[in-house]
């Protein structure tokens, strides 16, 4: 098969792939890395928890963690992932943090909504 006809076909079933698969090829390793758990979304963090919030609080709380990241990291953006909406379906972009980062648990005791989970935290730790 001559070299034309291979980018051809390639092109072709690229074309044809799942929003899923098509998705989840953009994120490369970072998708493999939140899967695994060595970096997580902040609505995963928010599950863990046993915080339920609406959408628009928790995409307020993505907010305050990402100011906490970049005040931590000298105006640095932390990594993103392609991630289904867990309401909507809809990809969105998100960003990912590492399970220790400083700027997840600065946005719980600065977050209005998600103070009284940072403070019960650390009770139980101390």
């Amino acid at each position: 098969m001559n070299a034309a006809r291979h980018i051809a076909r390639t092109h072709r079933a690229a074309r044809h792939v799942s929003k899923a698969l098509a998705y989840r090829t953009r994120s490369g390793l970072i998708a493999v890395a939140v899967e695994q758990g060595t970096l997580i979304r902040t609505g995963d963090l928010l599950d863990r928890l046993g915080a339920d919030l609406p959408d628009g609080q928790r995409s307020w709380f993505g907010r305050h963690c990402a100011k906490a990241y970049r005040a931590a990291h000298l105006g640095a953006d932390a990594v993103r992932v392609w991630s289904q909406h867990r309401t909507t379906g809809r990809w969105i972009h998100v960003n990912v943090y590492a399970p220790t980062d400083p700027a997840l648990y600065t946005a719980l005791t600065t977050y209005k909504a998600t103070r009284h989970l940072g403070q019960a935290d650390f009770a139980e730790v101390a």
